[in-house]
């Protein structure tokens, strides 16, 4: 299980959120996703804690909370759903002209 950070301020490191989440209980791990063009952090990120009581301890206390000028926006993670391979058209339908869709 995981915890979603959203609205976290740029200039939040994996120690800043480590030590917020840590009053709740125990962190194993934090993620903060970064742009891979820019370099730049995305304003999110993942909280894993040893039991699903602290992090709903987490989440209640820190949902709404500003933080770093910041309200946290704080709430299990869903999981991630699977993006098809590849790019393309509505279909990803690569054929030729009009006779040859398949819908």
């Amino acid at each position: 299980m995981s915890i979603y950070v959203g609205n976290l301020s740029y200039q939040v490191t994996e120690e800043d959120v480590s030590t917020v989440f840590s009053e709740y209980g125990t962190v194993k791990r934090v993620q903060l996703p970064v742009d891979r063009e820019t370099g730049r952090m995305r304003g999110f990120g993942f909280v894993e804690m040893s039991s699903d009581a602290e992090e709903q301890a987490a989440i209640d206390a820190l949902d709404g909370a500003e933080w770093m000028g910041r309200d946290l926006k704080v709430n299990k993670a869903k999981p991630r759903e699977e993006r098809p391979a590849g790019g393309g058209g509505w279909n990803n339908n690569r054929g030729g002209g009009r006779g040859d869709r398949r819908y």
